[in-house]
């Protein structure tokens, strides 16, 4: 069978950096010299294409213009290629795993998002493990078909479902953790994949990009002694149309009249509210376990149960743009499109 051909698409961000002797300091290198950087790349089972996605960005400034730039060029190129591997910052990484996996329906080729901790130009860069790992994974078939069939982040020997994941670490190679769902494949002298986790995925279903999200959306952090007012404030931002709510514990929070009046107003002006943990390390949102959280779901807060809040972002601004029936968009957030909760 010929080679699995494989579309690179460099965004920006630490991977794609190398000293410029000239200023001391670390510049975009082109990727035309890539095999400079990565002579072993020949022996890679796949045929290769390198591409930027202009302009390069930090991760910094991701937003779902962003995202969608990114999904058109992966639609436009999807027939043409086996699989994509994405180079990305770390920093928001998990935000564009999380939106393209919402963005990208019926995806049958894998998506691999990967970058680095130091820059590939770096001597000591965890950059050229991540690349030829994420191609490898890319160029992953058995039986004639993708191992893989959906968007991942890949990172120090593991693969993760991208839209389970978040950045743990600043400084440390093992960067991304998902708490709450199993690596999907880990590299040792041999690459040993978890099938069982895999997205299961409708081959014969059209695959579909979408071109619209609504970043209409906020994240509330509460903590003890927080402001009515701030929170209210928060709550009246004009065109506000969701908010992400990470509360203590499997979901629990303030009982005061006064918190409660704001979230109910709210909602009876149809702002959606989704209760999300704050812990970062396992578990997720029971709502009704406890007094303090039994309150929120009698209001109509929605339990996002062990969802991330990259995840809870990405699917609102998603839903708010491609579901505008409020009912329909409701019972959608709470159900798992593309792995990203467990709600049983």
């Amino acid at each position: 069978m010929d080679k699995r051909k494989i579309l690179v698409i460099y965004t920006g961000g630490t991977i794609g950096m190398m000293m410029d002797p000239s200023t001391n300091s670390l510049v975009p290198f082109e990727f035309k010299d890539i095999y400079h950087q990565l002579p072993m790349l020949p022996l890679v089972d796949a045929e290769l294409t390198f591409t930027d996605l202009l302009p390069l960005i930090d991760s910094s400034d991701t937003n779902p213009d962003f995202w969608i730039r990114l999904a058109k060029c992966i639609s436009d190129n999807y027939e043409k290629y086996d699989g994509f591997v994405v180079l990305h910052g770390t920093d928001t990484m998990a935000y564009t795993a999380s939106a393209l996996s919402f963005l990208l329906e019926n995806l049958a080729k894998p998506v691999i998002l990967t970058g680095s901790q130091l820059p590939l130009g770096v001597i000591r860069t965890d950059g050229r493990r991540n690349i030829l790992n994420a191609i490898e994974f890319a160029a992953a078939h058995q039986q004639g078909q993708p191992i893989v069939r959906e968007v991942c982040v890949c990172f120090q020997n593991a693969l993760y479902r991208g839209n389970r994941t978040y950045k743990a670490d600043a400084s440390r190679f093992n960067a991304f953790h998902s708490p709450n769902y199993p690596k999907l494949a880990e590299v040792g002298t041999y690459i040993e994949y978890h099938k069982h986790f895999l997205l299961s995925t409708d081959t014969s279903a059209k695959f579909k990009a979408y071109t619209q999200m609504d970043n209409n959306v906020a994240v509330l952090k509460i903590f003890p002694g927080m402001s009515t007012n701030l929170i209210g404030n928060i709550f009246n931002t004009p065109k506000l149309k969701a908010v992400v709510m990470e509360s203590f514990g499997v979901g629990n929070a303030p009982t005061s009249s006064e918190f409660i009046s704001i979230l109910e107003k709210a909602i009876e002006n149809d702002i959606v509210i989704v209760n999300i943990t704050q812990c970062k390390n396992g578990g997720g949102v029971e709502m009704g376990k406890y007094l303090t959280s039994k309150h929120l779901s009698d209001i109509g807060v929605l339990s996002g149960y062990d969802m991330t809040t990259e995840a809870a972002v990405t699917k609102l601004m998603f839903l708010l743009s491609n579901c505008p029936e409020k009912n329909k968009l409701i019972k959608l957030m709470i159900t798992p499109l593309r792995g990203e909760l467990s709600n049983e």
